[in-house]
């Protein structure tokens, strides 16, 4: 039903049940995963009103046991996620569905488990806010905002032809030329989101 993938490294499809509703992930070597994604492989779907908790454990150097944090979620509206795991070494895990019963085999094993739960439950648990990945909408968001905020400032500046006074020191831009600014960035920035590295 699930799968998990680490970059660099083949897709996981072979989670261990662990329960009827639990499934886990080991991953060898984690202290160098930075990312991990996880997904619905598409054959099944969740139950309608259900969804799946998705955690990361790491072996707690003090006690040898591990220690779960809620990474996020996934439905069917959304199917799969990345999470930044490389952060959350280190901390006290919260509650989690697991137990202790589900131990790695090693101190460099970690697990990424899936719990299904209900909608309700999930939309009632904070996962660590440290394994948010930021998103291409949200940055189109921030730079859409950004464009908007220029293009007000540089209007709130703006005079009609009778109203300019000779300055030959001061450079006048028309604001059509920031609105067509605008538009075509918005434009490229929706095609492409990273069309400005290039």
């Amino acid at each position: 039903m699930f799968g998990c993938v680490v970059a660099g490294r083949l897709v996981q499809t072979d989670a261990a049940q662990v329960a009827p509703d639990k499934f886990v992930f080991n991953l060898a070597d984690y202290e160098h995963v930075k990312h991990v994604v996880v997904f619905m492989l598409g054959t099944v779907p969740f139950p309608v009103g259900m969804g799946g908790a998705v955690y990361f454990s790491f072996p707690d150097p003090v006690s040898g046991g591990p220690v779960w944090q809620l990474l996020g979620f996934i439905t069917n509206d959304k199917p799969s996620a990345i999470f930044k795991i490389s952060g959350l070494r280190s901390g006290e895990g919260g509650e989690h569905p697991f137990g202790t019963a589900v131990g790695s085999a090693s101190p460099s094993v970690a697990q990424v488990g899936v719990s299904v739960e209900s909608l309700e439950q999930l939309a009632q648990q904070i996962p660590v806010t440290s394994a948010a990945v930021s998103t291409a909408d949200s940055f189109l968001l921030f730079t859409q905002k950004m464009m908007e905020s220029l293009y007000n400032f540089a209007s709130s500046f703006a005079v009609s032809q009778a109203q300019m006074t000779p300055n030959p020191t001061e450079t006048f831009i028309p604001s059509s030329c920031v609105l067509k600014w605008y538009e075509n960035f918005q434009r490229r920035m929706t095609q492409n989101p990273n069309f400005w590295k290039n």
